[in-house]
Parts: C-alpha cells; structure tokens; sequence
C-alpha cells in the first residue's frame, strides 16, 4: 500500500499528514470490505512501516549532507525496528556514514542507554556539579 508522505519543509517532521492519509485510505477499503483490515493486516503494517522509515531516511541523509555528519547513531525503543535498522545500514554504506546501532536486546529499555552513557562517562571521570539543575528539556547543540 501507498500513503502520501507529509512534505515538511527543512529537517523537522510531522507524522500528522500519514495518519490522516492512512485513516480516510482505510475508511475508504472499509466501505468495499469491512473485513479488509483483518485480511490485510501484515500489509498495511508493513506498508506503513516502511512509509515512517523512508521519511526518517529522508530527513537523516539531508542533515547528514548538510551538517557533513559522517556519525550517526540510533537508539532507543525506535532502534528495535528491523526495517530502521535495515534502511540504517544500506545508507551508511551508500553515504559513507559510521553507524552505531544498539545490540537488539539492549533496545527495549530507555534505561539501559542511560546507564550505559553514565557508565562511559563514569569511567572518563566526566562529572558534573552537584548543583547543576535538571533540564526536562534541554537543548541539543550541533558543531559542524
């Protein structure tokens, strides 16, 4: 299946235009087969998977050209898609990219990634005060 992908200007993204692409398209199959759901289950999730894959694929290799990003992660409960995953690492090799994906079973749990970076930084004696406030939203800042 085909669903129209949001055209959202620069880097930022919006999955608000493929939900409602996806919606009235089902609306529609559902009129001709209110069963069309549950015979084109595996389909549909299939379909849309690979939609919200090759958005972010999209938006990752324009920044990656425009900040000459050589570097790229992935982490998280997204890093677990197999498809992400897959896209990830034909990309690194078309674009020259070192990529750093998480072990499977390490992306189930946020928590993990946050143990392993305080570990790492533990190890680097890379400290901070003890009086520095929590941020619940804190900036990302990008060197070129």
């Amino acid at each position: 299946f085909t669903f129209s992908k949001p055209q959202v200007p620069g880097l930022d993204y919006s999955f608000s235009g493929l939900k409602t692409s996806f919606l009235y398209s089902l609306r529609d199959w559902i009129k001709e087969d209110p069963d069309f759901i549950e015979h084109h289950k595996a389909d549909l999730a299939a379909s849309l998977e690979a939609t919200v894959a090759n958005i972010l694929m999209n938006k990752l290799i324009k920044a990656a050209k425009q900040y000459d990003i050589k570097e790229v992660a992935i982490a998280g409960g997204v890093s677990a898609n197999t498809g992400l995953r897959n896209a990830l690492r034909k990309h690194s090799n078309e674009y020259g990219w070192n990529i750093y994906i998480p072990r499977f079973h390490l992306t189930m749990d946020n928590a993990a990634m946050v143990a392993i970076t305080g570990y790492f930084k533990y190890q680097n004696k890379d400290f901070c005060s003890m009086e520095l406030p929590a941020y619940s939203r804190a900036g990302l800042r990008v060197e070129k």
